[in-house]
């Protein structure tokens, strides 16, 4: 990876750490429901700002629209929703640790659904080590089973599992010879009219009263910054870097959260939630193989000496 790749993914990294910190500020004030589709509808409107003057098409070709519908419900409806409710009882930092197994659980989905994807022994031990930390993130809450911050956590895993099957659906955009932004722009859309009935009915945002300033420039920034201009960058880095490379950002986006969460909505988290935090960090290290490899290479070396 080159300087501007590093800076990229530092960049990534502080934007997507930040959503979990704009979100903790938004649900505070509206529900988890309108929240998603505050974000995912604004989110959608940003990318129009960057698809027309690269005079790129729009993404509805035959066969693309029930992909984009589906795709939203994996990688946005179901998981932001399960996020964003999450940390109306967990703090933003702890939310961010959990959706750090995504890689984990995306490797399950894809060992049991694609034919050329195998778990290897690097991948088997950081999975392991991912559910280790999560056994020590939730600790005795889930089997006392009265602690509502467990149900938290829980959705958080769910939110997890969602974008691991996101992750595997989503290979077939790239038979469809759509550029990132007009997939990114596809699902944000789609997402936002699957969640409009659904806030309609459930939340009625016209009869809640008007949000404060610090909400709406959180969901502003949640939409544009976090979502539209993480998404620009975050198909930059894929292009130039790889996905092995890009997958790096997952290490990377806990640190930022909870920094901004300790600094700015003065969250504290247990010594046990650091120890969790450490041993998913492990296994996310063993999955990407780099390290293992570089130590194995160096002992075949130090033996043909």
């Amino acid at each position: 990876m080159t300087l501007r790749d590093w800076t990229l993914l530092f960049l990534l990294s502080i934007l997507w750490g930040g959503s979990f910190f704009f979100v903790a500020i938004a649900v505070k004030e509206l529900p988890p429901l309108t929240v998603v589709a505050l974000r995912t509808g604004i989110a959608a409107l940003a990318l129009i700002v960057i698809l027309r003057p690269r005079n790129e098409a729009w993404p509805f070709a035959k066969g693309a629209i029930a992909a984009f519908f589906i795709m939203g419900l994996l990688n946005n409806l179901l998981p932001f929703s399960l996020l964003f409710w999450a940390q109306t009882m967990i703090p933003s930092g702890l939310a961010s640790i959990l959706n750090a197994t995504t890689p984990i659980f995306s490797i399950i989905v894809a060992h049991f659904l694609l034919a050329d994807e195998r778990m290897a022994p690097s991948k088997v031990t950081g999975i392991l080590f991912g559910f280790l930390g999560v056994v020590v993130l939730l600790g005795g809450d889930v089997l006392n089973g009265a602690s509502v911050a467990a149900l938290g956590l829980l959705a958080c895993m769910g939110a997890a599992l969602a974008y691991g099957f996101a992750g595997v659906y989503g290979r077939r955009f790239k038979a469809m010879n759509l550029t990132a932004t007009q997939v990114a722009f596809g699902q944000l859309a789609a997402t936002t009219i699957m969640m409009l009935p659904i806030i309609s009915v459930i939340d009625r945002p016209w009869t809640l009263p008007m949000p404060s300033l610090a909400v709406i420039g959180s969901i502003l920034a949640l939409a544009i910054v976090s979502t539209a201009l993480a998404y620009v960058i975050f198909f930059r880095i894929l292009a130039s870097a790889g996905a092995v490379n890009v997958a790096l950002v997952t290490l990377l986006v806990p640190v930022s959260a909870i920094l901004l969460g300790k600094l700015f909505l003065g969250e504290e988290l247990a010594m046990r939630h650091y120890i969790g935090m450490g041993l998913i960090s492990i296994g996310l290290l063993a999955i990407d193989g780099r390290i293992c490899d570089q130590l194995s290479g160096k002992e075949e070396a130090r033996t043909q000496t």
